[in-house]
């Protein structure tokens, strides 16, 4: 098939592209510079330039494929609530070209919000919360009732493994940096869902080819890792003390990421494993860690 694929050079985009081709598909990649389309070259794929507000392009890329997976998005906290605005005329362009065809289109959301302080699995519909106004799954859904094979996949709070340099597992390196101790909050027993991005990029591959319209799907192939074993990890790598830090003085340690760092979110792949025989193989997110990827 012939997939579009926007985000194809970000951190997990560029693992989607090298999945699809390794298994004969052709890849459209949407470039928005000249440095993201030589890669995309290098790589092998088809470039399409344009980006996520550009929504001619996003028409006639979608109009020019058998498929598309939309792993795109533009990570500026300052002006998060636009940029889900942006992400959701994203998905509803796309979709509207692939309306009544059949076509796969596979939409990123993410488990962390599903269900906090519960193990998240792929049969729950998060409520809306105002304060992370994502409508990525509500988008698809209603993509989805316009004939597409319209389906999501759940990324976890982290995805690692090399070239991760944005990522949440980042975020804390530079954190107990910049503090000079590796920090959780409270006790540090709540946790995050991990997946190496190369078990992810697997994953959206196997979504594209068998998805079943308005499927979740968890890419977690950790369920459940608490965050004070996080810092623990990173504490060691760079011969720092782990503290805790009371919720109340969380903000000023944190910063923006304070709620994050706080948050706890396991969540199960059974049923993704089980449906898509999918079967995570590569380091898990301790492992990364402890080889050193995050803090040469």
């Amino acid at each position: 098939m012939r997939i579009f694929v926007t985000g194809a050079t970000g951190f997990i985009g560029t693992a989607i592209v090298q999945e699809l081709i390794s298994a004969g598909h052709q890849v459209l990649g949407l470039a928005r510079s000249d440095a993201s389309a030589q890669r995309l070259t290098n790589a092998g794929a088809e470039v399409h330039r344009g980006d996520l507000e550009d929504l001619e392009s996003l028409r006639s890329g979608a109009a020019q494929s058998d498929g598309v997976i939309h792993a795109g998005f533009i990570h500026d906290f300052s002006r998060f609530r636009e940029v889900c605005e942006v992400d959701k005329t994203a998905i509803e362009t796309i979709g509207g070209v692939l309306a009544g065809s059949d076509r796969p289109f596979i939409v990123t959301s993410g488990t962390a919000l599903v269900r906090p302080g519960e193990l998240a699995t792929e049969d729950i519909i998060p409520l809306f919360n105002p304060a992370w106004p994502r409508m990525s799954e509500q988008a698809a859904d209603a993509v989805a009732a316009l004939g597409v094979r319209a389906a999501v996949i759940r990324l976890s709070p982290s995805v690692h493994g090399h070239d991760d340099k944005h990522g949440f597992i980042p975020i804390l390196v530079n954190i107990a940096r910049e503090k000079g101790i590796s920090a959780y909050t409270g006790e540090g027993q709540n946790r995050w869902n991990a997946v190496n991005r190369m078990d992810a990029a697997h994953l959206f591959r196997l979504a594209l080819e068998h998805a079943e319209p308005r499927a979740r799907y968890h890419a977690a192939a950790e369920e459940a890792i608490t965050v004070k074993t996080i810092a623990e990890a990173i504490g060691q790598q760079l011969n720092l003390p782990v503290v805790s830090i009371a919720p109340e003085a969380a903000a000023a340690h944190f910063g923006w990421f304070a709620q994050m760092a706080a948050i706890d979110c396991p969540a199960s792949s059974i049923w993704t494993q089980e449906h898509l025989n999918w079967q995570p193989t590569h380091d898990t997110l301790l492992t990364d860690i402890a080889n050193g990827i995050y803090t040469r």
